[in-house]
């Protein structure tokens, strides 16, 4: 099969699908502080620089960037791993910890929102499809 015109059909809805305002939010969360934020906040703070960097593909002076402003913000601080005096790992302070909670709700609002306009069978299937591509 020539997927050409799909493909073509695809990137249109894609165009259209991030110009809805919830989908703007959801990706807005996948980048910057709030992605380094929620990601702390899922690691239980077994979070390291490094691992921040693997998940969201940037550079390491970008993480750096990021975690100077959640700190500024008072919260993340940085401890040194007790185990490994060469790693440093990062915690949520209370103030994080009250803000990642935050919105982790807000999104997870989002998401039931966008899933359910779509219906159980097909809000099934996209999030099958969705991991599908992600395990790719």
């Amino acid at each position: 099969m020539d997927y050409t015109d799909l493909a073509k059909e695809f990137l249109q809805a894609i165009y259209k699908f991030c110009k809805i305002r919830s989908q703007r939010q959801l990706n807005s969360a996948m980048q910057g502080e709030a992605f380094a934020l929620q990601f702390i906040a899922q690691h239980n703070d077994l979070a390291v620089p490094s691992d921040i960097e693997s998940a969201m593909c940037v550079s390491s002076a970008r993480i750096a960037t990021i975690l100077n402003g959640l700190e500024g913000k008072g919260l993340v601080m940085r401890r040194i791993d007790p185990s490994d005096h060469r790693r440093t790992i990062l915690k949520l302070t209370p103030l994080g910890e009250e803000q990642a909670a935050k919105s982790s709700g807000h999104l997870l609002d989002l998401g039931k929102e966008l899933l359910a306009y779509l219906g159980e069978d097909d809000a099934k299937h996209y999030v099958r499809i969705m991991s599908k591509l992600a395990d790719r």
